[in-house]
């Protein structure tokens, strides 16, 4: 089977610093895949050019078999939180049936069929109580939860995710990988970014170490490796009791900060 994502020689910065080079890497449809690695490693940059958001300098990439651009609509994207304007006068039901234009188009109104999409998109999420809410009034793991649902509505075969679990409560990164995981269940293909390695060991099937390129790509366990560790964030590590480590990062590492100028 085609794979999901295949990516080759893939070359992409900023200005004139580059993010990611010489990138290769393959993912199989129907993958649960954590993205992990040090700020300014590339990880949103690989992201946002998969989702046909950002030219690559260099390189090709072809999402479902067809060139990027060509299977957008199958695509669903959802950006770090940092990089969404929650002060916009809309209730969460309108943020979510945002997930159905690319399917309806922008000058058609949404049918009864439409609605119960994204009515269903918000249950699955436990966020259908809050429909009539204005999206700013919500919590940091509320929105998280709804633009999950938001993408859910708009039925793709490949997720896109820049850091839904950073800074969310664990009840609520709790239901938002369990409806990952039930989505790579029905044969999608779910890719998010991580600084949780331990969310990435306990509940992803593979990972990517990246850091300016692939590292190491391969079973959730990986990320436990203290070999792959010190590839990927330059040896500081911190050997902590009973044999654990801690990444020493930059200050802003333990709290998610925002990778999106990679």
């Amino acid at each position: 089977m085609t794979p999901a994502i295949e990516i080759r020689g893939l070359r992409a910065g900023y200005g004139d610093r580059i993010a990611i080079d010489d990138v290769d890497l393959s993912i199989a449809r129907g993958s649960l895949t954590a993205i992990f690695g040090p700020n300014g490693g590339g990880k949103s940059t690989l992201l946002k050019c998969i989702a046909g958001l950002m030219t690559p300098r260099a390189g090709t990439i072809s999402v479902l078999g067809e060139p990027v651009g060509v299977a957008a609509k199958r695509i669903a994207y959802v950006p770090q939180a940092e990089q969404v304007d929650w002060s916009f006068p809309i209730t969460v039901e309108e943020v979510v049936a945002m997930g159905r234009t690319p399917l309806i188009g922008p000058l058609r109104r949404p049918s009864a069929a439409d609605r119960a999409a994204v009515r269903a998109a918000l249950e699955r999420v436990d966020m259908l109580d809050a429909a009539e809410r204005q999206i700013g009034a919500l919590s940091g793991g509320q929105r998280r939860r709804v633009f999950l649902a938001r993408a859910i509505a708009s039925d793709p075969e490949i997720y896109l995710l820049d850091e839904p679990v950073t800074g969310v409560d664990p009840t609520t990164q709790e239901k938002i990988m369990n409806v990952l995981d039930d989505e790579a269940k029905r044969g999608r293909t779910v890719i998010a970014t991580t600084h949780d390695l331990a969310c990435a060991a306990q509940r992803f099937h593979d990972v990517v170490a990246l850091a300016g390129r692939v590292i190491v790509h391969g079973a959730a366990q990986l990320v436990l490796d203290r070999e792959v560790l010190e590839k990927t964030y330059g040896g500081h590590l911190v050997p902590l009791s009973g044999g654990g480590v801690m990444l020493l990062d930059d200050p802003h590492h333990s709290h998610g900060s925002h990778e999106g100028h990679e």
